[in-house]
Parts: C-alpha cells; structure tokens; sequence
C-alpha cells in the first residue's frame, strides 16, 4: 500500500503531539490499542519537569540534568530542552490540560529526586500522564489530518539504499498476516522497553519492539545499555507493577524496612531524594537482605494521601493495603529506558526518512539516569522538532486520502513462554546489578529464543534484549542506571556515550556465548 500520509508509529504522549505539530499536513497513526491506552506516557505519575518558579531558572534545571545523569549528558541538549520547557507547559495549559494551580493561579509543583528545586508540574497528584493524555487524545480525534488505525501494531521497516520507505503492519492480538504501508517519511513515537524485564511499571506491550525493528533496519543505536529502575514499585503481585511516585517521597514519605527504621540516611546526603539509581539500589539490597522495604507516607500525608495521590490509593486498595495505617511495600522495576534510537537535534535517525521522538529515541538528554519527570518532557520537545523538521523536508502540503487496509489471513502468535523467558532472563542478569558471567548468560539465553523465535515481534524484542546487555558487557564500569559487581566503580576514560549497530551487538554476543563454552 501507498500513502502521502506521514506514518507515526505509536500512540502516546509524543505521537499525539507530533500528529497536532504536524497538521495541517496529512498523518497516519498507528496504534495497537485504542488511543489512550497501553501508552507508557498515560501511567506517568509524577508530571512534567519545567522551571516555572520566579526562584527557578532553565540552567539550574539543565545543571541538574547533567548532574544526574553521571557524565554522558549532551549539555548543549540539556540547555535546549530545559530552555523550552516552560513554554509546553503554557502550551499544554491552552490545550486544555487542568495542571494543579494554587489560589493565586500559580502552578503548583512538586521536588522529585535529583532536582534542586520543586519544578515537576503535576495533575491531580498524581495524574499527569493520565489527564495531559486525555487533553491531546480529544484534540486528535477533532483534528481532520489525522486519521488513527488501532488495533494495528508496526514490526518493521521497509528500506532502500539506506532510506526509509515503509512500515510493516500486522494486526495487534491475533496471527494475522502483515502489509507494508509505503509512506514519504516515518517518525516512530513507540515507547521504550520496560517490559522486557519481568518486574516493570510499563504497560503490557512496551518491550522493546520499535527499538529492535529500527536496529534490525540498520539504525544506530545509543546507550542501550542505561534502564532506569524504579525505586518504588508497589510489591503486590501485579504485573505490571503499579507506581508508587516519586512525589510522594516529594512530599516527605520516607524508606523504612520490615523495623521501621529509615535506611537511605546511611546511603546518601539527599536520603529519600537521591538519584533513582542510588534509592534503587538501597532498596534492592534491603529486598535481597529480606528486609521487605516500605514507603512510609503516614507522617508526610496521613489521609490525605487517598486524594492526593488517587493512583497510589487505588493501586492499595487493590492489594489490600492501607497506607494511612501502614507502610507500603515497594520493590524495584524497570521503567524507563535511557538508550535507543540515536537521534539528532531534529529528532533524525541515522536512517534517511526516519525520526524518533520520545522514549525509543536517545537523544543524549538523560545521560546514564534520567533525572525525574525529564521523560515527558523530552517527548513533548522532540515531538515538535521532529515534526517541524518533517516539515522542512517534505515541503508543501498535499492531500491524501484515509488509508484502507484490508488485513491478509496467516501469521504466528508470540510464544508467550518465550517471551516469559526472556523477561525471566532479563530481570536476573541484566537488572538492577550486573556482572560479566551473568551477561554473558543472558546473551546466550536470549540468543536460543531468537533462534527459536517464529514472528517478527519476538526477534524484535530479542535484538533489543541483545543491544541492552551487549552493550552492558562491553561498558566495563559503573555510572548511573547501569551497575557492575565487578566493576562497582565509575572510570573516567569511559565517560562518553555508547553508538552501537545491532552488528556490533551480534558480535559481541557471538563472543560471549563462545566464552561460555
């Protein structure tokens, strides 16, 4: 099939964006669920990052970025971003979005982890992701250039001498068979990999796949090796874990364990408000002492933490807890993924006609760990400059008709126990700590699945599987998100950023298997 349209592969924060940034210029989104939902940008919590504050400012924002993210930051990208940053707020506020405001109208923000200052804006508490979705979700489907498929789900990209000319569909939830939908350009908008591992906060079908298929494509990919894990997950037995915010240590609640006593004064200055990295690892090593961490809210929120944070609260009464009278179990999960796509300052692959904007993209603002709330940010930033760039490059408007597809019978479905394996796989070797044994394990387990493997969906979320823990095997040090046992600490020589093809990676999992035997 062929299209004039620009296909958007993806239906979260940064699709929806794009898609608005872009019209009146014709757009085709894909989305394997209805809008709205599946998306990891609906289950953020905490808000959106942006110095809103008369005592706040861009570079203080930008400085704590760099600072957070261990050394590999693009300073020059972190000033951009942040310098920006305000004005999404005012432009999400005219689109209709209810940020929390105070009696003189201000903004009201929260002090989430690493940051100097309180600046992430929230919603409701903690319903940023959820309403800021909504907000868009209403204004693309009264938009007229752009038309959505759900129910659809991309596993490929179609190319040409280094370009790219279309994107492979199958339909999303049955063995069906797969079209190719020629298109003059590709921004994939398709969220990051959480899922890979077997203990995440991300929905369902995040595992990596945009990733894997840019990679498989012949897209350059950058630190794949950075996961950032979530300090506090609620350890109820959910799959995904839900999200305890980080606004709600914010806001006081402190880390205790099974005696109630506080356990982040003894691992760093800024205690419950250190680096995600450092809480996460604190609290990992309280899990494996079977010390069973809690986030304590009591004394910050007492009550007033079922309406103000309505997530939290309901995530609780599910499971049984009451975290007006007790503690919350939390645990550690993978959430968010630092690496991907490499892309420019336009949000350009390395890939002619391609684009990435949000969490499959690494743009260098994160560095090693992402400082909190930045994710949405970044979306939202390179939403637009991928689409104004889109523009540049297309030129003039033209006029597409609604694409029909007419969806061919045949296909495998994923085998969900190889996918279980996998996540299995994963969560155990290339977690919250590493080493070089357990990589190498890892990339040789992953490396019978994908031999196994009988769909294109598998295969893309086993190279982005390989990406991660090649490029962790390789980065003989520790910095940020990723920690080696073996190498606990930081060296300065390799304070640079990884650019890795899924070759390279092929390669040095060839290795590694071979070390093994």
């Amino acid at each position: 099939m062929k299209t004039d349209r620009i296909v958007i592969v993806g239906a979260g924060m940064g699709a929806l964006f794009a898609a608005l940034s872009l019209a009146p210029r014709p757009v085709l989104m894909i989305s394997p669920e209805r809008l709205g939902e599946g998306a990891s940008s609906a289950w953020a919590q905490g808000g959106v990052a942006a110095a809103m504050a008369e005592t706040d400012s861009p570079e203080a924002h930008a400085a704590d970025t760099v600072t957070a993210g261990a050394g590999t930051v693009d300073a020059d990208v972190a000033t951009m971003v942040t310098a920006d940053a305000a004005h999404f707020i005012l432009d999400l506020t005219d689109l209709g979005t209810p940020f929390d405001r105070d009696d003189n109208g201000g903004y009201v923000m929260s002090r989430e982890a690493a940051h100097s200052a309180a600046r992430v804006v929230r919603v409701q508490g903690d319903q940023a992701g959820r309403q800021i979705m909504e907000t868009l979700i209403g204004r693309v489907r009264n938009t007229p250039s752009v038309q959505v498929i759900e129910g659809a789900l991309a596993t490929g990209l179609e190319t040409d001498g280094g370009r790219v000319t279309g994107v492979w569909l199958r339909r999303a939830g049955d063995p069906s068979g797969k079209i190719v939908i020629h298109a003059p350009a590709v921004l994939l908008a398709g969220g990051g990999s959480g899922g890979l591992f077997a203990h995440t906060t991300n929905p369902p079908r995040i595992r990596g796949q945009v990733i894997g298929f840019a990679a498989r494509a012949g897209a350059m990919i950058a630190d794949p090796e950075f996961v950032q894990f979530h300090p506090t997950a609620i350890d109820m037995g959910e799959d995904p874990m839900p999200l305890a915010t980080e606004a709600l240590r914010g806001e006081g609640a402190v880390l205790v364990d099974k005696d109630g006593t506080r356990f982040m004064l003894e691992e760093h200055p800024d205690a419950e408000l250190a680096p995600r990295d450092i809480v996460a690892r604190a609290i990992f090593k309280q899990t494996q002492a079977e010390m069973r961490p809690m986030l304590d809210t009591r004394a910050a929120l007492g009550d007033s933490v079922l309406t103000r944070f309505p997530a939290v609260a309901e995530a609780c009464a599910r499971a049984g807890f009451d975290p007006v009278a007790n503690p919350i179990p939390v645990a550690v999960a993978a959430h968010y993924h630092m690496g991907g796509v490499d892309t420019d300052a336009d949000g350009r692959a390395s890939l002619g006609r391609l684009w990435v904007c949000g969490e499959a993209s690494s743009t260098g603002l994160h560095g090693a760990n992402r400082l909190a709330s930045n994710g949405l940010l970044e979306a939202l930033v390179y939403a637009r400059k991928a689409a104004e760039d889109i523009v540049r490059t297309l030129g003039d408007v033209p006029t597409a008709s609604e694409v029909q597809i007419d969806w061919p019978e045949g296909g495998d479905p994923v085998n969900g126990d190889a996918v279980q394996r996998l996540r299995d796989t994963m969560t155990e070797h290339v977690g919250v700590r590493r080493n070089a044994l357990g990589l190498r394990h890892a990339l040789a387990t992953i490396a019978e699945i994908e031999a196994a493997a009988e769909t294109e969906t598998l295969r893309n979320m086993t190279a982005t599987a390989t990406l991660i823990a090649a490029a962790a095997l390789a980065r003989e040090e520790s910095r940020g998100g990723h920690f080696r046992d073996d190498f606990p600490d930081p060296d300065p020589a390799q304070a640079h950023r990884t650019k890795i093809t899924l070759d390279r990676a092929m390669d040095i999992r060839s290795k590694a298997v071979e070390a093994l035997t």
